[in-house]
């Protein structure tokens, strides 16, 4: 390894970070600030990079973003609970994890984002998919391949990069961009 691999590591990010289509980022930020106008609820999840990154793009939201905002966003990280997800993945089956939380909180109306690099997650697919038939509004932050949820969420963006740890940079950036969005920009965003 040397400087070679880092410098041509980095051209790739950088690559990935510049095809980011900003007018779909300024979109989910409308559907964001939308959910939260109307005092809906926002659910995350992914699987685990992917999960790691929801669970800090909803503390930041819960959090940060709530504390310029005047009123805090209803939103929720789905992969948080392992008793939830263990009892969930035993009794039923690993791939209704997402889906069966959703049926006990979700409500027509409401939003779900989900990242994943692959778009193929059974348990993810299989939440969004229940999100769609029952009102919910969905959006999917996917890797190169596109996979299933760039077909099925109602809105997604994909980064052109096929490499797991570039997409999940980028994926991060774009869910920093949302929530920094509200917290440098208050109810502008």
């Amino acid at each position: 390894m040397n400087q070679t691999y880092f410098k041509n590591y980095l051209d790739r990010q950088k690559a990935a970070y510049d095809a980011i289509p900003i007018d779909r980022v300024e979109h989910l930020i409308n559907l964001i600030k939308q959910c939260w106008e109307d005092d809906r609820q926002l659910f995350a999840f992914g699987n685990g990079g992917s999960a790691s990154n929801v669970s800090h793009f909803i503390t930041d939201l819960g959090k940060s973003a709530s504390d310029t905002m005047g009123k805090r966003f209803r939103c929720t990280s789905l992969n948080e609970s392992v008793s939830w997800i263990t009892a969930l993945g035993n009794d039923y089956a690993y791939e209704d994890i997402y889906l069966r939380q959703l049926q006990n909180y979700a409500r027509p109306g409401d939003l779900v984002l989900t990242l994943s690099v692959s778009g193929n997650s059974p348990n993810v697919v299989k939440a969004v998919q229940w999100a769609n038939d029952n009102g919910l509004t969905t959006i999917a932050l996917v890797g190169g391949k596109g996979g299933k949820l760039a077909e099925i969420a109602h809105e997604s963006i994909t980064i052109q990069d096929e490499h797991y740890g570039r997409v999940e940079d980028a994926q991060m950036t774009i869910c920093h961009m949302l929530c920094y969005g509200f917290i440098e920009e208050g109810k502008k965003a």
